[in-house]
């Protein structure tokens, strides 16, 4: 059954995530849900008393839903992904895809014999600097690409001031968390840029100050992608203050950075002119998150893949596993 504003949706998790895609799907038009929750979270769950929540996938699956949206710590996604789609739901699966391969490729299985539209919630692929970007690479604007960089460095601390952050998914290895795994974003743009890896180097260590239950407070990777032999160095961490993410291409004709906190996009071309580009007025980051859940459901509605399918998180999430040094 296809989406539409009847559809029953099934939200798992109600943390942060969780309760941003409920409320924008919402403005989208729908008001049918039902909620899979552990109900440990620490956040009021007032504005969702008008919906059945439940605690097991059983239970929320009773309520046949059409689609699933998978909001819970990254190392639950596959099993009550893999649930839902042997139910016939379309998936929206929050990054990363899981913590390890297990299961992945069981869920893929199953999603291609059920003809399901998968998608991986990873929103800066739909932020408007991103997608210049990429748009200019494609058109040649900087030549042959050659080079990348990304940072993204964060206050671990001040993401949740309601919440003991050692406790939050992102501090625990258990529940799917360090830094590798919930700051992926920089390896999901870098593939969709420049597809996959030849070869993916990295270390992670841990920021004393922070005593994460994970230890896993910054990284440094160093990737080699197979096609046109780009090389690309990512840093992550959750010390830097203020926050930095930003992300710089270099190609034969010149050179682009993006600075996401600032809004910008600057070029810098070898003959000596330049040009810059902002996000529109008003921009806001949910913007992204209300276009990847917009384009998801467009997908289902048309029968069609969406542009970060199942397939594309199990990619990403290898390099993400690769660079960790961990096994799948």
């Amino acid at each position: 059954m296809l989406p539409t504003a009847s559809t029953t949706i099934l939200i798992a998790g109600f943390g942060s995530i969780g309760r941003r895609h409920f409320r924008n799907l919402r403005e989208l038009g729908y008001e049918r849900f039902v909620f899979l929750r552990t109900r440990r979270g620490s956040l009021d769950d007032a504005e969702i008393a008008a919906w059945p929540s439940v605690h097991s996938v059983e239970e929320a699956l009773a309520h046949r839903p059409s689609v699933a949206v998978i909001a819970n710590p990254s190392a639950l996604h596959v099993p009550v992904a893999l649930a839902a789609a042997e139910a016939g739901c379309a998936l929206f699966v929050e990054k990363p895809l899981s913590d390890s391969l297990s299961g992945c490729e069981q869920l893929l299985t199953v999603v291609r014999q059920k003809k399901l539209t998968t998608m991986i919630g990873c929103q800066f692929r739909f932020h408007p600097l991103t997608i210049a970007l990429r748009n200019a690479l494609l058109e040649g604007r900087l030549g042959s690409p050659l080079g990348a960089e990304a940072e993204w460095g964060e206050y671990l601390p001040a993401w949740h001031p309601w919440e003991n952050y050692r406790e939050s998914y992102s501090a625990r290895k258990e529940l799917g968390g360090g830094v590798v795994l919930t700051l992926i974003h920089p390896l999901d743009y870098l593939f969709w840029l420049f597809g996959r890896t030849r070869r993916i180097t990295g270390t992670t260590r841990p920021v004393p100050a922070l005593k994460t239950p994970a230890g896993e407070d910054w990284a440094d990777m160093l990737l080699e992608f197979a096609d046109g032999g780009v090389v690309a160095r990512v840093h992550l961490d959750y010390w830097q203050r203020p926050p930095v993410h930003r992300l710089s291409v270099w190609g034969e004709q010149g050179t682009a950075k993006i600075d996401f906190h600032a809004g910008t996009l600057h070029y810098q071309m070898v003959d000596g002119t330049t040009a810059s580009e902002k996000v529109p007025e008003g921009f806001e980051r949910n913007a992204m998150f209300l276009d990847e859940m917009r384009h998801f459901l467009e997908c289902c509605h048309a029968g069609q893949p969406s542009s970060i399918p199942l397939e594309e998180g199990i990619a990403v999430l290898e390099m993400a596993l690769e660079a960790r040094k961990v096994d799948g």
